[in-house]
Parts: structure tokens; C-alpha cells; sequence
């Protein structure tokens, strides 16, 4: 192997990997940047209940909830409530139904998505199924409260929130609990 050749090696070697740290580095800069900007609505914040008693106004928002299952479709997946309408800070409840439609365990993960996305920073949830990873027992339907207040801070031209779950297969329900835990989940 000529000098010309190593030296062309070594510059490859060390792009790829530049390349596969710059690849990890990716999720926690995607990650900071959704938090900052608000953009696709990744922020979960998980509010205390006492946080609700702050101030409920006369103002009302329309909340529009979607709900979508991957392709994968382990799952039927449904809101109870299309649509609400809300008092700026108080408490809320809707609830989603999920059945397992196979013959084993499955484990869910519901990935929220609020619109606009800067209405996501005002979106207080106390309770949330999107909050864990959830244990199905076969052919299992489970319905599924989700609590939530909208700050009194929600900028004055936003009227409408559109909240959107995806629920996901999780991994391998073995790989990921112990049997102990499983059972403890069952019950």
C-alpha cells in the first residue's frame, strides 16, 4: 500500500467517523431545538393538579384530538371525544381506548404531537398515558384519562389545538420488564 493510499484511509476513517458521532449528536440537538421553538409539538410537560387552580377565565379554546396507530397496526386506537371546549385553567378530562387486537402481550408507547406548535408550551397535562410505556394483556381494551389544564398565558389568537397521538408497538414486552413486573401490570 503506497503512502498516497494510507493517508486517503486515514481521512476516510476519520470522516465516517465524524459522520457517526455527528449521527448520535443529531436526537439531543433535534431535541433542543423542538423544546426552544416549540416546533412539532414534542414538549410534554407534566403539571401537578394543584397547578390548575390558578386562574380559570371565561375565555374558551376548541381542542380537536386525532389519534393514529403505526403501520404495524397491533392496535385499535380511538379518542372518546373528537372535540371539546375548554375554560382557560381549568382541569379538564378526555379519555382514548386502546385494544390489543393480538393473542399476546403487547406494550404501548403513545408519542404526543400538539398544533400549532407553539400551543404546546400552554398544554398542561397532570395525567397522560403518552407519560410510560403501557402493558396490553391479549385482546385487552383499556381506556385511558387524560387530564389537562390550558395555561392563561395561550396567546390571544389561538383559539383551536389540535392534539395528536401516535400509538406505537414498543419493544420486545420480555427484553423490557421482568416477569415480576409483568404480572404486576396484568393485575
Amino acid at each position: 500500500m503506497t503512502r498516497a493510499n494510507l493517508v486517503l484511509l486515514r481521512k476516510l476513517v476519520l470522516v465516517v467517523f465524524g459522520m457517526f458521532l455527528f449521527g448520535f449528536a443529531l436526537v439531543p440537538l433535534y431535541d433542543t431545538f423542538c423544546e426552544i421553538t416549540g416546533i412539532n409539538g414534542r414538549i410534554i410537560v407534566k403539571a401537578e393538579d394543584s397547578d390548575a387552580d390558578k386562574v380559570v377565565s371565561d375565555r374558551r379554546v376548541k381542542i380537536q384530538f386525532l389519534v393514529k396507530t403505526d403501520a404495524k397496526n397491533e392496535f385499535d386506537f380511538k379518542s372518546n371525544q373528537k372535540f371539546i371546549e375548554v375554560k382557560i385553567g381549568e382541569l379538564s378530562e378526555v379519555s382514548f381506548e386502546v385494544k390489543n387486537k393480538t393473542s399476546s402481550l403487547q406494550l404501548a408507547q403513545a408519542v404526543p404531537s400538539v398544533s400549532p406548535g407553539t400551543a404546546s408550551l400552554y398544554l398542561n397535562k397532570t395525567e397522560c398515558f403518552c407519560f410510560s410505556q403501557q402493558i396490553l394483556q391479549a385482546n385487552e381494551t383499556v381506556v385511558y384519562p387524560m387530564r389537562f389544564f390550558i395555561d392563561e398565558d395561550l396567546p390571544e389568537d389561538i383559539s383551536l389545538l389540535t392534539l395528536s397521538y401516535t400509538l406505537y408497538q414498543a419493544q420486545s414486552v420480555q427484553a423490557s420488564y421482568s416477569k415480576s413486573e409483568l404480572d404486576k401490570g396484568a393485575s
